[in-house]
């Protein structure tokens, strides 16, 4: 099965790139796919990506969409911003159809209080898509798992972790 580590922030500084590292360094054969790299407009097209059936026409949605579609599952790592799912990752994940439809997705989300509200979101909406999502999820608390702006992950992390890639995989 081939994972894609979907890093979802596109920020200056972003904490959610040493969080994808570390995911990758426990994940044999995952692949980062780092949102940043797509520079995706906002999504303003008049037919839904789903009806598109993987052509678009848009450059960077149709790049961002050959890259999604060559894996069978996904993580998605995620902070939480005002209580809710990143705009860049929401806007992402508007702009795909096919590429989804069907395929596990587990999560890593990062924030004071873990970010659990942004996967309850997640959920839902990769839902529209068919998508089973796995129980089990990794939920960074930064008050404890950030030292001096280093992930330090608790040490339960790579055990839930493990969990998460389990389920992806059953």
């Amino acid at each position: 099965m081939k994972i894609a580590i979907v890093l979802g922030s596109v920020r200056e500084g972003r904490f959610g790139k040493q969080v994808a590292d570390w995911a990758l360094s426990h994940i044999e054969g995952a692949e980062l796919v780092d949102l940043k790299e797509f520079n995706l407009p906002v999504f303003t097209g008049s037919v839904p990506p789903m009806a598109q059936q993987g052509k678009y026409d848009v450059p960077e949605q149709q790049a961002w969409g050959n890259a999604m579609g060559q894996y069978d599952a996904f993580i998605f790592v995620t902070g939480e911003y005002n209580r809710g799912i990143l705009g860049a990752l929401k806007n992402a994940i508007d702009s795909l159809g096919v590429e989804l439809a069907g395929k596990p997705a587990g999560f890593i989300s990062y924030g004071y209080d873990g970010a659990i509200r942004v996967v309850d979101q997640l959920r839902t909406v990769l839902g529209n898509f068919s998508m089973r999502t796995t129980r089990a999820q990794v939920s960074v608390n930064l008050n404890n798992e950030n030292v001096d702006g280093t992930f330090t992950p608790a040490a339960h992390q790579v055990g839930t972790l493990a969990q998460v890639v389990e389920q992806l995989q059953a």
